[in-house]
């Protein structure tokens, strides 16, 4: 197995058990760069690399458009000359602020291709374009996967995102920041059962798009509540003004991943947030 990784968002501490396993081997390149793999056979090209969540996009616009574009052209271009399997992470942020609720493959999006959030959208759109580009024209062997909120261990305390950045505030005594009123909805699917889903998806012949995610839905203050509750915090939560193009709802349709791929979520959000709960206590205890 070979990985490969600029460390922009990452972090080598992530990978240190592997550090001793001779079938790994790690690679600080950026993939918006040519690749360039020799004498090595490979049977499938993961393409995950990008920054993803809203504070590492909008402190770095360019290299997220290049690594959607670039990136994914290069990824493609090394599955193409290693007659490899190739699969795309994609995003629930190509439906945009949906229209649809919830949100199934086939529904196109509400995207601001010009708004903030565009680098990232955007960027994703075009990867998933120029992927089933690759499987039309030249036969390249392609899924794509359309990420919904994943949550565990391991994700960074500042991330920006809302699990770690609810978590890191509870345990600190902080306020918890909600944007908006807090009505907004978001899904959570713990990381394992993510893994399995691209597992299932990456030994599967389907070559459309689709979702995995938990479609247990709810708002970001009720979201807010079961933090403080499962933290047993002292904190209060502090209203803040909506980011622009902050999606309203966020909730996957995943019948395509059910018949397809036999796949649904198994970990309970009680079951996967404690866990999450208890590694950033370790990680604040550092």
């Amino acid at each position: 197995m070979i990985a490969i990784d600029n460390l922009v968002t990452g972090n080598t501490a992530n990978i240190g058990h592997l550090a001793d396993d001779e079938n790994y081997r790690f690679i600080k390149h950026n993939v918006s760069d040519f690749i360039f793999v020799p004498d090595e056979k490979l049977d499938y090209v993961f393409h995950f690399a990008s920054p993803a969540s809203p504070i590492d996009y909008l402190e770095l616009p360019i290299p997220t458009l290049k690594v959607g574009a670039l990136g994914t052209h290069n990824a493609l271009g090394l599955a193409k000359a290693k007659s490899a399997a190739f699969i795309l992470a994609s995003t629930s942020e190509v439906y945009g602020d949906p229209l649809e609720h919830p949100q199934r493959e086939d529904y196109w999006g509400n995207v601001n291709p010009i708004g903030p959030r565009g680098v990232y959208d955007e960027a994703k759109r075009f990867a998933e374009a120029i992927t089933m580009a690759y499987h039309r024209y030249h036969r390249v062997d392609t899924r794509i996967v359309r990420i919904f909120n994943t949550y565990g261990p391991r994700m960074r305390l500042r991330d920006g995102r809302v699990v770690p950045a609810f978590i890191g505030q509870a345990l600190r005594e902080q306020p918890l920041s909600v944007f908006g009123d807090g009505s907004q909805t978001r899904s959570f699917c713990y990381v394992s059962d993510l893994i399995d889903g691209i597992f299932r998806l990456g030994m599967s012949d389907f070559h459309e798009p689709v979702n995995l995610g938990n479609p247990e839905e709810m708002t970001i203050k009720e979201f807010a509540d079961e933090i403080i509750r499962i933290t047993g915090t002292k904190s209060a939560i502090e209203y803040k003004p909506l980011p622009v193009d902050d999606p309203k709802v966020r909730q996957p349709d995943i019948a395509r991943a059910k018949k397809i791929l036999g796949w649904k979520p198994r970990v309970s959000f009680d079951e996967g947030i404690k866990k999450t709960v208890d590694y950033f206590k370790d990680a604040l205890a550092r």
